[in-house]
C-alpha cells in the first residue's frame, strides 16, 4: 500500500507538506495542494485513521457505551445502536461500540487513548458511578437515560414517567380500575436503571391521581418468570382486568400463559405494552403499545454530540413525549366489571 512518503515523492514535496494538506493545519499554496491531491488520487493513498487523528486532533469516531448485561434486551439495544450508527454516518462519523461492563475504567481507557471524539452512554443507573468520571474527560458525552444528577451532561430519552401516565390513563378511560404492572427483571430494579425507576414512579403516582387499584411486580425472563409474576399479581389484587407490560421479553410468554389459562385478550384482560412497534405487531394479538422510539432517541443523541463538538449550545435534557397506538389488545369494560 502507498505511504505518505510515496505521495510526497510523487508530488515533489516533503512528507510534512502532504500531512499539512491532509490536516489543513497550515496554509499550502493552491498549486502545491493540487499536486499533492493528484498524487493521492493516482496512488490510491488512504491515510491511516491514527495518523489522521494525530494530525487533526480529531478521529471522527463516537463511542457508544452499551453494556450487554445478562438482564438487558439485546434486540432493543441493537435498535438504538443501529440508529446511532446511521445518524453518525450522516455526519461522516464512525461508531466504536463498547459492550463490556467496565464501569469508569472502560470510559477512561477509551477517552485517554484519544480513540474517540465523544461518547454516548446507554443503560444508565439513577446514581450512576460513571457520571463523575465523565465530567473529568475532555471529550463531550451524551446520555441515553436520565440519572438523578446529570448536571453539565446532556441527556436524551423517552419520557418514561409520562409513558406510564399515558398507559394508565388509556386503560382508565376504557373503564379499567384494577390494573397490574408486569415490570422488568428484578436485576433491572436492583440496579435502579433509570428507565425502570422513572416508569415505576410515574405508574405509582398516576395510580393515586386517578384513584386506581394497582399492583406491580418485576418479572424474570421466560415462561417460569411470567408464571410467577402473574401468580403474585393475581394474589395481591384479585379481579385484574388489565395489564401494563414494561418488559419486552415477557410479552410472548405472557400471552401464551393467558391463553393457556383461558383468559382471552382483550375480552377478559386488556394489555398495554411498552415496546418497539415491530414487537407489538408481531404478537398473536396486535398489542396496543407505547413505542420505544429507538430511532428518534439514537438520532437525537448523535445530533446533540455533533452540536457539542461544534461548540454549539444544546438543550441538556430532552425527553420525548410518549405515543400510544391503539390496536387489538384493549377493550372497554362495563361498570359492572369495574
Amino acid at each position: 500500500m502507498p505511504t505518505i512518503n510515496d505521495v510526497a515523492k510523487a508530488a515533489g514535496v516533503s512528507p510534512s507538506t502532504v500531512s499539512y494538506v491532509l490536516s489543513g493545519r497550515r496554509p499550502i499554496s493552491a498549486e502545491t495542494r493540487a499536486r499533492v491531491q493528484a498524487a493521492i488520487a493516482e496512488l490510491g493513498f488512504h491515510p491511516h485513521a491514527g495518523a489522521r487523528a494525530l494530525a487533526s486532533s480529531k478521529t471522527n469516531v463516537i463511542a457508544l457505551v452499551a453494556p450487554l448485561r445478562v438482564d438487558v434486551n439485546v434486540p432493543v439495544i441493537m435498535q438504538f445502536a443501529t440508529a446511532v450508527v446511521t445518524a453518525a454516518r450522516s455526519f461522516n462519523h464512525d461508531v466504536l461500540l463498547l459492550t463490556k461492563d467496565e464501569g469508569t475504567a472502560g470510559l477512561e481507557r477509551v477517552a485517554h487513548s484519544t480513540m474517540v471524539d465523544a461518547l454516548i452512554l446507554m443503560d444508565l443507573e439513577r446514581d450512576d458511578l460513571r457520571i463523575p468520571a465523565l465530567r473529568k474527560l475532555k471529550q463531550p458525552s451524551v446520555l441515553i437515560g436520565l440519572p438523578a444528577d446529570h448536571t453539565g451532561i446532556a441527556c436524551v430519552d423517552l419520557d418514561f414517567a409520562a409513558a406510564a401516565r399515558v398507559a394508565l390513563t388509556h386503560l382508565a378511560v376504557h373503564g379499567h380500575r384494577r390494573i397490574g404492572l408486569v415490570g422488568p427483571s428484578p436485576a433491572v430494579y436492583r440496579r435502579q436503571t433509570t428507565y425502570a425507576d422513572r416508569f415505576l414512579t410515574g405508574f405509582l403516582e398516576t395510580s393515586v391521581d386517578l384513584g386506581l387499584q394497582t399492583v406491580t411486580h418485576p418479572c424474570e425472563p421466560g415462561a417460569e418468570g411470567v408464571r410467577s409474576c402473574m401468580a403474585d399479581l393475581d394474589a395481591e389484587l384479585a379481579g385484574l382486568t388489565a395489564l401494563v407490560v414494561h418488559n419486552e421479553e415477557a410479552l410472548r410468554p405472557l400471552l401464551d400463559l393467558l391463553h393457556a389459562t383461558g383468559r382471552r385478550v382483550p375480552e377478559d384482560v386488556s394489555v398495554v405494552a411498552v415496546c418497539p412497534r415491530d414487537v407489538a405487531t408481531a404478537m398473536p394479538v396486535h398489542l396496543t403499545s407505547i413505542d420505544i422510539p429507538a430511532h428518534d432517541v439514537g438520532t437525537l443523541a448523535v445530533e446533540t454530540v455533533i452540536r457539542l463538538l461544534d461548540g454549539r449550545r444544546v438543550e441538556y435534557t430532552r425527553l420525548l413525549a410518549p405515543s400510544l397506538v391503539e390496536r387489538e389488545s384493549c377493550r372497554e369494560i362495563s361498570s359492572s366489571h369495574r
